[in-house]
């Protein structure tokens, strides 16, 4: 039970860093978030708890083909708040343009014969 609350602490704690950062510093705020430490500390999770290379190098390498749809999240997101929509209407948006990015990965990496 303490390692599930140390999880939940550890990762919480990050994500408060970055948004009370970005309060101060956009740019430190992007560079603290822009960081993989989400995924590695999944790998490093995932490693502890199942002692499998093969889990974590599947984890890696699923991660690396997903970061790409996420850009249309950090693409759109701007342009639309730029345009004059409101924020959460803007970010509505880009998430559901992120997740049809991601369907489209997904559809594109099976066409290819890549398995995650």
């Amino acid at each position: 039970m303490i390692y599930y609350i140390t999880k939940i602490v550890i990762t919480t704690v990050l994500i408060v860093a970055v948004s009370e950062l970005a309060k101060r510093s956009s740019l430190m705020g992007a560079l603290l978030a822009s960081m993989p430490l989400i995924s590695v500390l999944a790998m490093i999770w995932l490693y502890i708890d199942t002692k499998d290379v093969d889990k974590v190098s599947a984890l890696s390498s699923s991660v690396f083909w997903l970061i790409l749809p996420s850009f249309v999240l950090f693409i759109t997101l701007p342009f639309l708040l730029r345009y004059g929509l409101h924020f959460y209407t803007s970010l509505s948006l880009s998430i559901a343009l992120t997740i049809g990015s991601y369907w489209l990965m997904m559809v594109a990496l099976n066409h290819y014969g890549v398995k995650l």
